[in-house]
């Protein structure tokens, strides 16, 4: 129960700040977090985890109310060389990063009740014996 985003263009140091927030989180938790920040990685690695999501429920049958995110990743993709022309004819070069987002999930173990917390035995009066 995974899903890939393969050549975002977002480097990979920009795209772990948002991912590193959801790493063993529920997913309805993982979706709050990633749904509040502003920034563009957020979005993206939000829809890496609906597309995980969705082929747990569809290809496996799985209730979104059980899945946690067991792993999530990002990997450097290609980076595009391009020119920059400077002054006296030097060419700087600019390399723009891309990213592999992966999100893998998984089932959380069952939550254990916990027993109600018991109240202090209070002394029970005792009756005077005649």
């Amino acid at each position: 129960m995974k899903a890939v985003a393969r050549h975002i263009r977002i480097p990979p140091r920009k795209a772990r700040l948002a991912i590193d927030l959801v790493r063993g989180k529920r997913v309805d938790e993982a979706l709050i977090i990633l749904q509040q920040l502003p920034n563009k990685s957020a979005r993206i690695a939000r829809k890496v985890l609906e597309s995980a999501i969705a082929n747990a429920e569809h290809n496996v049958g799985v209730d979104r109310r059980v899945l946690v995110v067991a792993r999530a990743y990002v990997d450097e993709g290609p980076r595009w060389k391009r020119i920059l022309p400077k002054d006296r004819g030097r060419a700087y070069r600019i390399l723009k990063r891309t990213s592999h987002i992966t999100i893998e999930l998984g089932i959380a173990p069952p939550r254990e009740r916990r027993p109600a917390p018991r109240k202090p035995a209070q002394p029970q009066p005792q009756e005077e014996q005649n």
